[in-house]
């Protein structure tokens, strides 16, 4: 075990973990913070994405001591249910989100984008989003989701 101090939403946390353990395992089982979602653990479904220095990955494929020092943001880092981000209340009102399972990945992907980009074309958010499998929705509520976000002008 090596101990290590991860910043994350906002917040420094040490804890202990596997030099093989991967920051997927590491948000979820040992920070409780569920909104990171297993999904293929191969890199191909998108559903652990998260934030890492304001850039998506994959948290399956990525190790949690090579996440020491860098700025990680999950879903539960960028709003509340008191003060939802714009993103999470347009894909409620879009109806972006059914089963719900890509809900986090998406919105921090679409995130990202907006924060480097804040008037993306329709084209550059599929883009963007294409790492993300969503097998529910088809995809045209979450454009239009992120669309609405972007001409908004809210990030």
């Amino acid at each position: 075990m090596e101990a290590v101090s991860l910043a994350v939403n906002g917040r420094t946390r040490q804890l202990f973990v596997a030099p093989h353990q991967t920051l997927l395992e590491t948000l979820r089982e040992e920070l409780g913070l569920t909104g990171t979602k297993h999904g293929c653990e191969l890199g191909e479904c998108g559903a652990c994405t998260v934030l890492v220095n304001g850039i998506p990955i994959l948290s399956c494929l990525t190790l949690t001591v090579d996440a020491v020092d860098d700025e990680i943001v999950t879903i539960e880092g960028i709003g509340s249910v008191a003060h939802p981000h714009p993103l999470q209340l347009a894909f409620g009102e879009y109806g972006a989100t059914q089963c719900g399972y890509c809900t986090p990945a998406m919105i921090l992907t679409a995130k990202a984008l907006l924060d480097r980009d804040p008037h993306p074309s329709e084209a550059t958010i599929a883009e963007s989003i294409a790492g993300n499998m969503c097998r529910c929705t088809g995809y045209l509520p979450i454009l239009r989701a992120i669309s609405a976000v972007a001409a908004e002008g809210n990030r």
